[in-house]
């Protein structure tokens, strides 16, 4: 069987493709072309996002953003293996239910359509949705929400260095299309791909027990549909200290059982 050699990663919300830099160079050294977009109107410096957001990026809502993924990845050369974080992996679920990627792994996954909130998922949306004017802002992560409940596990005296490297701002949007007329996923879609779901013992963002969930219902595809809850692991996972564990686990599961390339 032919293997894709592409892979394309999609980032979640609060940060852009900086926060893929250390997967996408350890992929590369794999032998793999390796493609990180950002999200549309997200493609600066952090800092500078900060800010300044563009004045448009208010508008950006969940199906933007994935149909921004989904022409980028059409147009390839043969269809890749998808690696999603937090929304990130939401939207690789959605790509998946489009039947793109020969496999695809979903690391952390926020709020998914046909899945109940779990608890630490409804507090760290708060932020949001007790703005009644959010869905038409850009809103700003705070230092202390950054410190306690995103990256909880980093050495406090690193938080702010962090913060400043890699957070950006976000749109109300991207919250508010989870709850208010959401994309629906086939749960028993016979086009899906081999799906991988990495959820995280010690996330304060989206719950390993709803990566749980989730995978309850995505297994109802004929594809293979696994799971793994690395217990140690906050919502920082891919940035934070052994990290390089769980890259290594999505691209290994990936290698072993994409589906055969298509164009």
């Amino acid at each position: 069987m032919t293997q894709s050699k592409t892979i394309v990663l999609v980032h979640g919300a609060w940060l852009n493709a900086r926060s893929w830099n250390g997967v996408k160079a350890r992929y590369e050294a794999r032998g793999y072309t390796v493609i990180a977009p950002d999200w549309p109107l997200d493609d600066r410096d952090p800092a500078d996002l900060r800010a300044a957001p563009h004045p448009g990026l208010h508008k950006s809502g969940q199906r933007e953003i994935v149909a921004h993924y989904e022409a980028i990845i059409r147009a390839l050369p043969e269809q890749p293996i998808l690696i999603g974080h937090s929304v990130g992996g939401v939207f690789v679920q959605h790509l998946m239910d489009r039947g793109m990627g020969v496999a695809g792994v979903v690391i952390h996954p926020a709020p998914t359509p046909g899945v109940p909130l779990y608890p630490h998922a409804i507090v760290s949306a708060l932020p949001v949705f007790l703005d009644p004017f959010s869905r038409n802002r850009v809103k700003h992560m705070s230092r202390r929400f950054f410190a306690r409940r995103f990256a909880q596990t980093v050495p406090a005296a690193q938080a702010d260095a962090l913060y400043d490297r890699y957070i950006i701002p976000t749109p109300g949007r991207v919250y508010w299309d989870g709850v208010i007329n959401p994309m629906k996923i086939d749960w028993r879609n016979p086009a899906r791909a081999p799906m991988l779901l990495i959820g995280g013992g010690k996330d304060l963002i989206a719950d390993a027990a709803m990566t749980r969930a989730i995978f309850a219902k995505q297994k109802k595809a004929p594809a293979l549909t696994e799971y793994r809850i690395f217990p140690n692991r906050s919502h920082w996972t891919l940035l934070d200290e052994g990290w390089e564990e769980v890259a290594d686990t999505a691209l290994d599961w990936a290698e072993r059982h994409q589906r055969a390339v298509t164009g």
